[in-house]
């Protein structure tokens, strides 16, 4: 990992370096990270390390421990699982509600983040594609009149409920794939054809599912 320089908050730094360093699959699930160890790699004292830690333990990316080092997080199959179908109902029904009153507006902005994307992809930065992924997934639900529906599926899109897809290390072989199709759920979203926007938005989610399954051994698939 780089050094912490002095432009921007230390805390910031730790937590974006060591961040990045989990997305990359450097850092992997398990594995401890010692404090002084840490502190000596980045350059930094223990007090912005462990702010950085507490930051990435809230997302569901490390788990701390009292007396022990911090470890970079596992997840079970069965409980990530049981998250991608509460986001299959949410976001699929959203989808629902949204697409007769698509607009310019909405496509313009889907579209500006599409490009993000395209671009975090050819430069193989996948910490900033996850953001801008997650981004996109937000920009559809503001357009549900319901705040507490856009509530839950912010909930759904942020911290410990993204961790194992960040954690699961498919976002190299995954992103290219995620762009494609939601360049598809743009297209079917213009046409405001309600069915066929859902038909793309399902098969969006099912393949994150497909995706999000190699990570595990082939024995515990079938």
């Amino acid at each position: 990992m780089k050094k912490i320089t002095q432009n921007v908050s230390l805390a910031d730094q730790a937590y974006n370096l060591l961040k990045k360093a989990i997305i990359s699959a450097e850092l992997a699930p398990e594995e401890e990270l010692p404090e002084e160890k840490l502190a000596s790699d980045l350059g930094i004292s223990r007090t912005p390390l462990r702010e950085a830690l507490t930051r990435l333990a809230m997302e569901g990316l490390i788990v701390l421990q009292k007396g022990r080092p911090a470890t970079v997080a596992t997840f079970t199959k069965e409980d990530s699982l049981e998250y991608m179908e509460l986001r299959r109902v949410l976001e699929i029904y959203n989808i629902e509600k949204i697409t007769p009153s698509v607009d310019k507006e909405l496509i313009n902005d889907l579209r500006r983040n599409l490009a993000k994307q395209l671009d975090a992809i050819s430069n193989k930065n996948y910490y900033e594609f996850i953001q801008f992924d997650r981004e996109f997934h937000l920009i559809l639900a503001s357009r549900n009149g319901n705040r507490k529906f856009q509530e839950m599926i912010q909930q759904m899109n942020t911290g410990i409920n993204r961790a194992f897809l960040i954690l699961s290390s498919t976002l190299q072989v995954s992103a290219a794939e995620a762009y494609k199709e939601h360049v598809k759920l743009i297209e079917a979203l213009e046409t405001k054809n309600v069915s066929l926007a859902k038909e793309q938005m399902l098969e969006h989610i099912q393949n994150i599912e497909k995706r999000y399954l190699r990570f595990f051994p082939k024995e515990e698939n079938s």
